[in-house]
């Protein structure tokens, strides 16, 4: 019998009898044949435990109070909060080894450049749009962070 036609016979075989994969080794042919099967994933739970899903927290769709951690400093309601205009890596300095646009105590204006988010590829700068000094500094260096997370934290100035 010609190897081509042994070959068929031997797909044949394959799917009458629903085989993965079979190996035939005869005088004059040796064979492997092995069919790819789709990828299939375990449903949830079939390990015997569930992975946490991750909760979301929208405070201000929550109705009443919530108790206040007692060890939080209370928040200084009048400082004003710079976040990030896009979702990036945040930079401190144009460089590395460069010095850093602010840090906590300076003094910044509207059109102080206070930081660097880079997004694909493209380096922009964040301007402060408020004028007071900055009194934390929320993200580290080379952070990733998201769209409106907040950055820094101003005392504004009293005009």
């Amino acid at each position: 019998m010609e190897a081509v036609e042994r070959i068929r016979e031997l797909i044949q075989i394959m799917a009458d009898h629903d085989l993965a994969e079979l190996e035939v080794e005869e005088a004059d042919l040796r064979v492997k044949i092995r069919k790819s099967l789709p990828v299939q994933y375990p449903p949830p739970g079939a390990y015997g435990h569930e992975l946490p899903r991750p909760q979301a927290h929208y405070p201000a769709l929550e109705s009443g109070t919530q108790p206040e951690d007692e060890d939080a400093p209370a928040p200084d309601e009048n400082l004003v909060e710079i976040t990030s205009p896009m979702v990036g890596t945040f930079y401190r300095s144009s460089n590395p080894g460069s010095d850093a646009y602010v840090s906590v105590g300076s003094e910044v204006d509207k059109d102080t450049v206070v930081c660097i988010i880079e997004a694909m590829k493209v380096m922009n700068e964040i301007k402060a749009e408020v004028s007071g000094t900055i009194v934390e500094i929320l993200v580290q260096d080379t952070e990733p962070v998201e769209y409106g997370e907040v950055l820094f934290l101003v005392e504004p100035a009293e005009d």
